[in-house]
């Protein structure tokens, strides 16, 4: 292992933004909470079953945002028209459920701000520092705006988004295609990259790509869960496979 806690030949590291390199994973749950609970509340009155964490976990974390509203509501029995990107948040469709969580998401960034895991921007100096490549792959429709608000723009050299990924037509995690894309703008082999990633979903997808070395960065006291989905390591914060946190 190299001094930056990874196997030798590796030669990029992908990260994903929420959960690893910024603080806004909570931020997301609590918006989707709002938004299906209110969805739920006017859909279903007193049979009314709260949007809870585990649902979180289990059907939205690190999906892109329509996929993240079409896997919720399958596991409620529920069907909506998909309807388009553009539709109002106020439609009872797949993209006016998503459109509406992004409204509440950005009230609250704008409202609090974005903040980020220090350990992590030391962790992605450090492997700058020695030569490797970086990307950022992210599902969020608003990743360049969060980098910038953090000042981490200039960190990576690739960044795949929910904007790039749906102007090339990528499917989301868990499917690789993301981290997939994201490498090969780095003209670098999966076999030859690390993925950092919290979500379950982006573990399945690292583990699918064929990656060389896939951290499990566990914020949430899931490691047996990440480990399950194909994590080779997990830690607390990346910042740990330097030695310190």
């Amino acid at each position: 292992m190299t001094d930056l806690g990874l196997p030798d030949g590796i030669l990029a590291c992908l990260f994903d933004l929420d959960g690893v390199v910024t603080r806004t994973a909570a931020v997301h749950a609590a918006a989707w909470k709002q938004m299906f609970d209110g969805f739920l509340h006017e859909r279903d009155g007193d049979a009314f079953r709260p949007f809870t964490d585990a649902d979180y976990d289990e059907f939205v974390d690190g999906l892109p945002r329509a996929d993240g509203v079409r896997t919720f509501l399958a596991s409620r029995d529920i069907t909506l028209p998909e309807g388009g990107p553009d539709d109002p948040a106020d439609a009872r469709t797949v993209h006016g459920l998503g459109n509406r969580k992004n409204a509440l998401l950005l009230e609250r960034i704008r409202a609090g701000g974005v903040a980020a895991y220090d350990g992590t921007l030391r962790y992605i100096e450090a492997v700058r520092a020695r030569g490797l490549r970086t990307a950022i792959v992210s599902s969020s429709a608003n990743c360049r705006d969060v980098l910038r608000s953090i000042r981490a723009e200039h960190l990576f050299d690739v960044r795949i988004d929910g904007v790039v990924a749906a102007e090339r037509g990528l499917p989301g995690k868990p499917r690789p295609d993301t981290f997939l894309a994201a490498a090969g703008d780095l003209g670098v082999a999966p076999s030859r990259a690390a993925v950092f990633e919290d979500a379950l979903a982006g573990m399945d997808a690292g583990r699918a790509g064929g990656f060389g070395y896939v951290v499990g960065v566990d914020r949430a006291g899931r490691a047996d869960a990440l480990y399950a989905h194909g994590a080779d390591l997990v830690v607390s914060d990346p910042a740990e496979l330097l030695g310190d946190r």
